[in-house]
Protein backbone atom coordinates (compact mmCIF):
# COMPACT_ATOMS: atom_id res chain seq x y z
CA UNK A 1 0.00 0.00 0.00
CA UNK A 2 1.06 3.56 -0.72
CA UNK A 3 -0.12 6.80 0.60
CA UNK A 4 0.81 9.44 -2.02
CA UNK A 5 0.49 13.29 -1.96
CA UNK A 6 0.39 15.37 -5.32
CA UNK A 7 0.84 19.22 -5.17
CA UNK A 8 0.20 21.70 -7.77
CA UNK A 9 2.15 25.19 -7.27
CA UNK A 10 0.13 27.22 -9.30
CA UNK A 11 0.34 30.81 -9.92
CA UNK A 12 -3.27 31.69 -8.41
CA UNK A 13 -4.03 28.09 -6.32
CA UNK A 14 -1.82 25.80 -4.71
CA UNK A 15 -3.91 21.93 -4.62
CA UNK A 16 -3.01 18.97 -2.72
CA UNK A 17 -4.41 15.30 -3.40
CA UNK A 18 -3.97 12.69 -1.17
CA UNK A 19 -4.52 9.62 -1.94
CA UNK A 20 -4.00 5.48 -1.19
CA UNK A 21 -2.86 2.90 -3.79
CA UNK A 22 -3.40 -0.65 -3.17
CA UNK A 23 -2.79 -2.84 -5.95
CA UNK A 24 -5.60 -1.84 -8.54
CA UNK A 25 -7.40 0.47 -6.44
CA UNK A 26 -6.98 3.98 -5.84
CA UNK A 27 -9.06 6.05 -2.83
CA UNK A 28 -8.72 9.59 -2.67
CA UNK A 29 -8.59 11.08 1.28
CA UNK A 30 -7.83 14.10 0.75
CA UNK A 31 -8.35 17.56 -1.57
CA UNK A 32 -7.59 21.15 -1.11
CA UNK A 33 -6.35 23.89 -2.22
CA UNK A 34 -5.50 27.38 -1.27
CA UNK A 35 -5.10 30.86 -2.67
CA UNK A 36 -1.83 31.75 -2.65
CA UNK A 37 -1.56 34.31 -5.67
CA UNK A 38 2.27 33.78 -5.73
CA UNK A 39 1.79 36.19 -8.89
CA UNK A 40 0.59 39.29 -7.61
CA UNK A 41 2.99 41.94 -7.56
CA UNK A 42 5.35 40.81 -9.76
CA UNK A 43 4.66 37.94 -12.37
CA UNK A 44 5.10 40.06 -15.83
CA UNK A 45 8.65 41.14 -14.02
CA UNK A 46 9.15 37.72 -13.75
CA UNK A 47 9.94 37.71 -10.41
CA UNK A 48 8.72 36.21 -6.94
CA UNK A 49 8.30 38.71 -4.29
CA UNK A 50 8.98 37.88 -1.13
CA UNK A 51 4.85 38.37 0.68
CA UNK A 52 4.25 35.69 -2.32
CA UNK A 53 7.06 33.75 -1.12
CA UNK A 54 5.99 34.01 2.24
CA UNK A 55 2.43 32.99 1.17
CA UNK A 56 3.55 30.04 -0.62
CA UNK A 57 5.47 29.29 2.52
CA UNK A 58 2.49 29.28 4.90
CA UNK A 59 0.54 26.98 2.32
CA UNK A 60 3.21 24.35 1.89
CA UNK A 61 3.58 23.69 5.43
CA UNK A 62 0.07 23.37 5.77
CA UNK A 63 -0.10 20.88 3.57
CA UNK A 64 3.18 19.26 5.02
CA UNK A 65 1.03 18.58 8.01
CA UNK A 66 -1.92 17.43 6.60
CA UNK A 67 -0.04 15.13 4.55
CA UNK A 68 1.92 13.93 7.47
CA UNK A 69 -1.33 13.54 9.59
CA UNK A 70 -2.45 10.69 6.89
CA UNK A 71 1.08 9.04 7.07
CA UNK A 72 1.83 9.93 3.17
CA UNK A 73 5.36 8.62 2.64
CA UNK A 74 5.47 9.74 -0.69
CA UNK A 75 5.25 13.73 -1.98
CA UNK A 76 5.49 15.31 -5.62
CA UNK A 77 5.07 18.55 -5.87
CA UNK A 78 5.55 20.62 -9.57
CA UNK A 79 5.77 24.04 -9.79
CA UNK A 80 4.38 25.63 -13.31
CA UNK A 81 4.32 29.17 -14.91
CA UNK A 82 4.99 31.61 -12.02
CA UNK A 83 8.03 30.33 -10.85
CA UNK A 84 8.73 28.66 -14.06
CA UNK A 85 9.58 31.96 -15.65
CA UNK A 86 10.96 33.86 -12.25
CA UNK A 87 14.33 35.06 -12.18
CA UNK A 88 14.63 33.98 -8.68
CA UNK A 89 13.09 30.55 -8.71
CA UNK A 90 16.51 28.60 -7.47
CA UNK A 91 16.07 30.58 -4.57
CA UNK A 92 12.48 29.85 -4.00
CA UNK A 93 12.67 25.91 -4.32
CA UNK A 94 15.67 25.88 -2.57
CA UNK A 95 14.01 27.59 0.64
CA UNK A 96 10.73 25.74 0.28
CA UNK A 97 12.81 22.54 0.64
CA UNK A 98 14.89 24.16 3.40
CA UNK A 99 11.27 25.63 5.32
CA UNK A 100 9.02 22.77 4.71
CA UNK A 101 11.51 19.50 3.03
CA UNK A 102 8.88 19.31 0.25
CA UNK A 103 11.25 19.07 -3.30
CA UNK A 104 9.55 20.91 -5.62
CA UNK A 105 10.24 20.10 -9.26
CA UNK A 106 9.61 23.08 -12.31
CA UNK A 107 7.99 21.48 -14.75
CA UNK A 108 7.75 22.73 -18.78
CA UNK A 109 4.87 23.78 -20.42
CA UNK A 110 4.43 21.17 -23.03
CA UNK A 111 4.69 18.83 -19.45
CA UNK A 112 1.97 20.61 -17.67
CA UNK A 113 -0.08 20.30 -20.90
CA UNK A 114 0.72 16.53 -21.10
CA UNK A 115 -0.29 16.07 -17.41
CA UNK A 116 -3.61 18.26 -17.81
CA UNK A 117 -4.30 15.52 -20.52
CA UNK A 118 -3.08 13.22 -18.52
CA UNK A 119 -6.47 14.54 -16.04
CA UNK A 120 -9.02 14.93 -18.36
CA UNK A 121 -8.83 12.04 -20.02
CA UNK A 122 -9.32 10.60 -16.78
CA UNK A 123 -12.53 12.66 -16.00
CA UNK A 124 -14.08 12.34 -19.28
CA UNK A 125 -14.39 10.38 -22.39
CA UNK A 126 -13.76 12.54 -25.31
CA UNK A 127 -15.45 11.96 -28.26
CA UNK A 128 -13.80 10.77 -31.44
CA UNK A 129 -13.60 13.75 -33.21
CA UNK A 130 -10.79 16.42 -32.35
CA UNK A 131 -11.41 18.50 -28.89
CA UNK A 132 -9.51 21.62 -27.78
CA UNK A 133 -8.50 21.29 -24.31
CA UNK A 134 -7.76 24.48 -22.65
CA UNK A 135 -6.50 25.24 -19.39
CA UNK A 136 -6.51 29.13 -17.57
CA UNK A 137 -3.74 29.20 -15.37
CA UNK A 138 -2.66 32.57 -13.44
CA UNK A 139 0.59 32.18 -15.56
CA UNK A 140 -0.10 29.92 -18.70
CA UNK A 141 -2.98 28.87 -20.30
CA UNK A 142 -2.32 25.27 -22.26
CA UNK A 143 -4.26 24.09 -25.27
CA UNK A 144 -4.26 20.50 -26.29
CA UNK A 145 -5.93 18.71 -29.48
CA UNK A 146 -6.56 15.24 -28.81
CA UNK A 147 -9.92 12.96 -29.35
CA UNK A 148 -10.55 9.63 -27.44
CA UNK A 149 -7.06 7.81 -28.33
CA UNK A 150 -4.44 10.55 -28.63
CA UNK A 151 -2.89 14.09 -28.41
CA UNK A 152 -2.29 15.57 -31.76
CA UNK A 153 -1.12 19.06 -30.71
CA UNK A 154 -0.13 20.66 -27.28
CA UNK A 155 1.45 23.82 -26.12
CA UNK A 156 1.61 26.50 -23.05
CA UNK A 157 1.07 30.11 -23.92
CA UNK A 158 2.09 32.64 -21.44
CA UNK A 159 -1.05 34.26 -21.02
CA UNK A 160 -2.73 33.15 -18.07
CA UNK A 161 -5.24 35.26 -16.49
CA UNK A 162 -3.01 36.97 -13.79
CA UNK A 163 -0.79 38.23 -16.76
CA UNK A 164 -3.82 39.20 -18.80
CA UNK A 165 -5.61 41.21 -15.64
CA UNK A 166 -2.33 42.74 -15.15
CA UNK A 167 -1.83 43.93 -18.77
CA UNK A 168 -5.20 45.11 -19.66
CA UNK A 169 -7.91 44.84 -16.75
CA UNK A 170 -7.65 48.33 -15.99
CA UNK A 171 -10.82 49.87 -14.98
CA UNK A 172 -13.92 48.51 -13.11
CA UNK A 173 -15.93 47.13 -14.78
CA UNK A 174 -13.88 46.34 -17.67
CA UNK A 175 -14.06 49.06 -20.85
CA UNK A 176 -14.60 47.85 -24.50
CA UNK A 177 -10.92 49.59 -25.66
CA UNK A 178 -9.55 46.96 -23.16
CA UNK A 179 -11.44 44.24 -24.53
CA UNK A 180 -10.58 44.78 -27.97
CA UNK A 181 -6.53 45.37 -27.36
CA UNK A 182 -6.97 42.34 -25.30
CA UNK A 183 -8.62 40.50 -28.28
CA UNK A 184 -5.77 41.76 -30.37
CA UNK A 185 -2.90 40.61 -27.70
CA UNK A 186 -4.84 37.52 -27.76
CA UNK A 187 -4.78 37.27 -31.93
CA UNK A 188 -1.19 37.59 -32.03
CA UNK A 189 -0.05 35.43 -29.14
CA UNK A 190 -2.25 32.32 -29.93
CA UNK A 191 -1.11 32.42 -33.83
CA UNK A 192 0.64 28.40 -33.27
CA UNK A 193 -2.63 27.91 -31.64
CA UNK A 194 -4.31 29.16 -34.78
CA UNK A 195 -2.47 26.88 -37.35
CA UNK A 196 -2.95 23.92 -35.25
CA UNK A 197 -6.47 24.35 -35.26
CA UNK A 198 -7.34 25.13 -39.09
CA UNK A 199 -4.87 21.78 -39.79
CA UNK A 200 -7.11 19.84 -37.15
CA UNK A 201 -10.38 21.27 -36.96
CA UNK A 202 -11.62 20.48 -33.32
CA UNK A 203 -15.27 20.68 -32.50
CA UNK A 204 -15.71 20.66 -28.87
CA UNK A 205 -14.14 23.08 -26.19
CA UNK A 206 -13.03 21.10 -22.78
CA UNK A 207 -12.54 23.46 -20.40
CA UNK A 208 -9.91 22.42 -17.64
CA UNK A 209 -10.85 22.74 -14.11
CA UNK A 210 -10.34 26.74 -12.33
CA UNK A 211 -11.93 29.54 -13.61
CA UNK A 212 -14.30 26.94 -16.02
CA UNK A 213 -15.55 25.32 -12.18
CA UNK A 214 -16.56 28.66 -11.05
CA UNK A 215 -18.64 29.32 -14.41
CA UNK A 216 -20.05 25.73 -14.27
CA UNK A 217 -21.33 26.93 -10.36
CA UNK A 218 -23.06 29.91 -11.98
CA UNK A 219 -24.73 28.14 -14.21
CA UNK A 220 -25.76 25.69 -11.24
CA UNK A 221 -27.06 28.46 -9.52
CA UNK A 222 -28.75 30.02 -12.53
CA UNK A 223 -30.45 26.76 -13.08
CA UNK A 224 -31.02 25.33 -9.41
CA UNK A 225 -29.19 22.42 -10.39
CA UNK A 226 -27.56 20.53 -7.36
CA UNK A 227 -23.71 19.56 -8.47
CA UNK A 228 -22.79 16.59 -7.56
CA UNK A 229 -19.27 17.28 -5.39
CA UNK A 230 -18.20 14.01 -6.69
CA UNK A 231 -18.87 14.59 -10.46
CA UNK A 232 -15.61 14.41 -12.82
CA UNK A 233 -17.88 16.15 -15.41
CA UNK A 234 -19.37 19.82 -14.61
CA UNK A 235 -22.39 20.96 -16.54
CA UNK A 236 -21.94 24.15 -18.79
CA UNK A 237 -23.33 25.25 -22.62
CA UNK A 238 -22.33 27.97 -24.88
CA UNK A 239 -25.48 29.66 -24.77
CA UNK A 240 -25.17 29.67 -20.91
CA UNK A 241 -21.63 30.99 -21.13
CA UNK A 242 -22.36 33.73 -23.26
CA UNK A 243 -25.12 34.96 -21.41
CA UNK A 244 -22.70 34.67 -18.15
CA UNK A 245 -19.81 36.55 -20.42
CA UNK A 246 -21.83 39.17 -21.17
CA UNK A 247 -23.38 39.53 -17.25
CA UNK A 248 -19.71 39.44 -15.36
CA UNK A 249 -18.76 42.12 -18.41
CA UNK A 250 -20.92 45.01 -17.22
CA UNK A 251 -20.69 44.25 -13.38
CA UNK A 252 -17.80 45.57 -10.78
CA UNK A 253 -15.52 43.44 -8.28
CA UNK A 254 -18.42 44.00 -5.90
CA UNK A 255 -21.18 42.95 -7.89
CA UNK A 256 -19.66 39.99 -9.06
CA UNK A 257 -19.00 39.05 -5.56
CA UNK A 258 -22.37 38.66 -5.14
CA UNK A 259 -23.07 36.71 -8.31
CA UNK A 260 -24.31 33.58 -7.08
CA UNK A 261 -21.62 30.87 -7.49
CA UNK A 262 -18.78 33.23 -7.65
CA UNK A 263 -15.79 32.51 -5.26
CA UNK A 264 -13.14 35.48 -4.07
CA UNK A 265 -10.47 33.45 -5.40
CA UNK A 266 -11.67 33.83 -8.67
CA UNK A 267 -13.65 37.75 -8.87
CA UNK A 268 -10.72 39.85 -10.09
CA UNK A 269 -9.72 36.97 -12.85
CA UNK A 270 -12.72 36.06 -14.05
CA UNK A 271 -13.53 38.70 -16.65
CA UNK A 272 -10.39 38.02 -18.59
CA UNK A 273 -10.90 34.24 -18.32
CA UNK A 274 -13.65 34.76 -20.10
CA UNK A 275 -12.64 36.86 -22.30
CA UNK A 276 -10.40 34.49 -23.72
CA UNK A 277 -13.00 31.92 -23.46
CA UNK A 278 -14.95 34.04 -26.05
CA UNK A 279 -12.45 34.42 -28.01
CA UNK A 280 -11.24 30.63 -28.39
CA UNK A 281 -14.80 29.84 -28.89
CA UNK A 282 -15.68 32.35 -31.64
CA UNK A 283 -12.40 32.74 -33.31
CA UNK A 284 -11.98 28.77 -33.98
CA UNK A 285 -15.85 28.28 -34.40
CA UNK A 286 -16.11 25.87 -31.73
CA UNK A 287 -19.89 24.28 -31.03
CA UNK A 288 -19.73 22.92 -27.55
CA UNK A 289 -18.51 22.96 -24.87
CA UNK A 290 -17.45 20.72 -21.79
CA UNK A 291 -15.83 21.09 -17.97
CA UNK A 292 -13.55 19.11 -16.67
CA UNK A 293 -13.09 18.63 -12.67
CA UNK A 294 -9.12 16.85 -13.28
CA UNK A 295 -6.79 18.72 -14.40
CA UNK A 296 -2.98 18.46 -13.57
CA UNK A 297 -2.87 17.18 -10.37
CA UNK A 298 -4.96 13.93 -11.08
CA UNK A 299 -2.72 13.33 -14.30
CA UNK A 300 0.01 13.85 -12.49
CA UNK A 301 -1.40 11.41 -9.58
CA UNK A 302 -1.73 8.65 -12.52
CA UNK A 303 1.86 9.39 -13.74
CA UNK A 304 3.25 8.46 -10.24
CA UNK A 305 0.93 5.29 -10.08
CA UNK A 306 1.71 4.16 -13.51
CA UNK A 307 5.41 4.36 -13.16
CA UNK A 308 5.74 3.10 -9.51
CA UNK A 309 7.83 6.08 -8.77
CA UNK A 310 8.84 9.48 -10.24
CA UNK A 311 12.32 10.78 -9.99
CA UNK A 312 11.65 14.27 -8.31
CA UNK A 313 15.40 14.60 -7.39
CA UNK A 314 16.82 15.33 -10.57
Amino acid sequence: MRKIAVIDLGTNTFHILIARVEADKVEILHREKVAVKIGEGGINAQVIIEEAQARAISALRHFKAVADEYGVTEIYATATSAIRNASNREAITDRIFQETGIRVKVISGEEEAELIYGGVKQAMRLPQSNSLIMDIGGGSVEFIIADENQSYYKQSFEIGAQRLLDLFHHHDPILPEEVERLEQYLQEQLRPLTEAVMRLKPVTLIGSSGSFDTLSDIYCNILQLERDPAATEYPLTLESFFSIYHDLLAKSRQQRLETPGMIPLRVDMIVVACCLIRFVVEEYQLTDIRVSSYALKEGLLQRVIQLQRVDFHS
